[in-house]
């Protein structure tokens, strides 16, 4: 190319003006002067153009180079101060997760801040002494194997993931270089074992100097686990449907009358009727959430405090089951509430007998007075002309032939257990609570849905306002007639002891002998239940009790029925949360009030 251009060029002497200056006799050098002048020229001004752009596109590089400068300047003056860590393979631990709050706001679960203790063996110096005295502040720490690890291979060393500040500044006043502290934060239950077995409990995940992972290991933890620990949610909490208040008074109320009744378990749930909202859900024996235990490797699994009574225990809860069969009878227009019944007992069936409590016989009783007295053999008469199959469809459309879709990981594990075969005779035992096993929670949606109206309602631990709208499972004429039925069961039945004035209780009782593991029942060994509602007119709330091996010894012989053990518990916790819920004490419906004149005392 520069060749090209070469040969391009003007000569400095082009013969044709040199032949005509020496005819005109002029000078042929003043000719190549002047070429080579205008050549210099032409350079000259050809290498001005070329500095030219370049000083153009230096400026233009200066100016995008100060322009980035000063933006990223003023991003990093607007935004807010952080602590510049060192970069690390691999992607970040995400430390930060939200707060569980109840129906009110009132915390749940919350997070502290607290250190980590780790240790650099190569960093220490007198490492013998360090472990002595890391077994005087954490007794828990055997001081040899602490040496054997101090003086080891290992370069890392992990000795406590969460130290509070007391045992912080102990450790800090050994003054060894090697021992060193990292930040994190942990998970606070400031409520101790209050709702331990709905919010489960979290654990360190991930962890790194720096921080660490605080992951859900059971309960609404685990169940929300990604979202708690969300950044898009911008640390907005969980709210659920719990009411720490209600949850409170129904676990003093409850466990109170676990030791009074010398029983093995108890469990409360308290269900808002037509929001499918729980309240309460109360589990006994429970755990605190802040130390949480270690599973049981032996033995019964349901022995666990871990083990979640009202979601994850599945059992035959007996005659509470009977009002299910009554309102399916009313519904399809076999009977009604006044339909008499025969319920001569006992009741013979192939080689079966269905027998009545105590050997009674009620003879020709109403289909209401069947309930009242919670008659065995007047439910099988109606469970019969049901038939098998409609039977077993109206309990799934209450939900009793699926675990419940409770928002927790325990939910799946509370499958109901259902005969192998629904044969005529199945059909007999489970119209009065036996040959299927439930847990207290389908119990408490089965009595929501229908005695609400008659419409399906799922449980929720998350708060809702508005009321749900399922599937209709009974008539309102029906739904009616199953609340007044076991209003009488209050007033005139089995559940007398459940009268809290005021508040119109209704309620069935169940009392099921408890299975042998390998078959057969236990004799003196039951599960004792009372399902209730309230106010039985206008049905806000349904509240079941449970209690497992319960006996009460007041009087001569013990008791093990509902009636004695889970009845007067549940009054008193009514009597305890309603009006914490709000309820206030009223007349009930066509029920003149009584006026009781005071003595005068002196």
């Amino acid at each position: 190319m520069i060749e090209e251009k070469e040969t391009l060029r003007t000569p400095l002497r082009p013969i044709a003006s040199v032949l005509s200056a020496r005819e005109k006799g002029e000078n042929p050098d003043v000719i190549a002067r002047e070429n080579l002048r205008k050549r210099h020229e032409t350079d000259r001004d050809s290498a001005r153009r070329c500095a030219e752009g370049r000083l153009l596109v230096l400026a233009l590089f200066f100016f995008c180079a100060f322009a980035t400068i000063g933006t990223r300047m003023g991003m990093l003056a607007a935004s807010e101060a952080t602590e510049p860590r060192a970069a690390a393979t691999g992607t970040d631990i995400v430390a930060s997760r939200a707060n569980i709050v109840d129906r009110n706001g009132r915390i749940l679960a919350t997070n502290l801040s607290t250190h980590s203790l780790y240790a650099q063996t190569r960093d220490m110096v007198e490492p013998h002494r360090a472990a002595q005295e890391l077994a005087v502040i954490f007794p828990d720490l055997d001081p040899e194997t602490l040496a054997r690890d101090f003086t080891g291979d290992r370069k890392f060393l992990w000795i406590k993931k969460k130290l509070s500040p007391e045992q912080m500044q102990a450790v800090h006043d050994i003054g060894e270089p090697g021992l060193l502290f990292g930040p994190r934060e942990m998970r606070l239950y400031p409520n101790g074992k209050l709702a331990a077995h709905v919010l489960g409990g979290a654990s360190f995940g991930r962890e790194g100097v720096h921080s660490a992972e605080v992951v859900g290991v059971a309960g609404v933890e685990k169940a929300f686990d990604a979202w708690l620990r969300d950044p898009a949610n911008n640390g907005a909490p969980l709210q659920l449907s719990l009411d720490l208040t209600v949850q409170a008074a129904a676990r003093e109320v409850l466990q109170g009358g676990m030791h009074l009744l010398n029983a093995k378990g108890a469990s409360s749930v308290l269900m808002d009727v037509k929001t499918g909202e729980i309240v309460s859900l109360v589990s006994l024996p429970d755990f605190d959430p802040n130390d949480r235990p270690r599973p049981l490797t032996t033995g019964d699994a349901g022995d666990s405090p871990l083990f979640n009574r009202a979601l994850q225990g599945v059992y035959e809860l007996g005659s509470v089951f009977k009002i299910f069969t009554a309102a399916q009878a009313i519904d399809l227009g076999l009977v009604n509430a006044h339909t008499m019944i025969e319920a001569h007992a006992p009741m013979k069936w192939g080689k079966f007998k269905i027998k009545e409590f105590k050997n009674k016989s009620y003879g020709k009783i109403t289909v209401e007075d069947v309930i009242v007295k919670s008659s065995n053999v007047g439910t099988a008469k109606m469970a019969l002309a049901i038939g098998a199959e409609r039977q077993r469809d109206f309990l799934g459309s209450l939900g009793f032939l699926e675990p419940t879709e409770l928002e927790m990981v325990e939910a799946p594990t509370g499958k109901p257990l259902l005969p192998p075969r629904w044969t005529e005779i199945s059909t007999i035992t489970i119209s009065y609570g036996h040959g299927l096993s439930s847990s207290p929670v389908h119990l408490a949606a089965g009595y929501a849905s229908l005695l609400n109206g008659g419409t399906r309602v799922r449980p929720t631990l998350l708060r809702r306002d508005l009321p749900q709208h399922g599937e209709r499972v009974v008539s309102e004429q029906a739904s009616k007639a199953a609340r007044s039925m076991l209003r009488q069961v209050v007033q005139r039945g089995t559940a007398s002891f459940g009268e809290v004035p005021g508040y119109a209780v209704g309620g069935k009782t169940g009392t099921a002998d408890k299975p042998k593991p390998k078959g057969g029942y236990y004799k003196d060994k039951v599960i004792a239940t009372f399902a209730s509602v309230f106010p039985a007119h206008d049905p806000k709330y349904v509240l079941i009790v449970t209690f497992d091996e319960p006996v009460e010894t007041s009087g001569t012989q013990p008791r093990r029925t509902a009636g004695w053990t889970a009845v007067p518990v549940a009054a008193e916790m009514i009597r305890r949360a309603a009006p914490l819920l709000g309820l206030r004490p009223e007349p009930e419906p066509g029920v003149e009030p009584q006026v009781v004149k005071a003595a005068h005392q002196q």
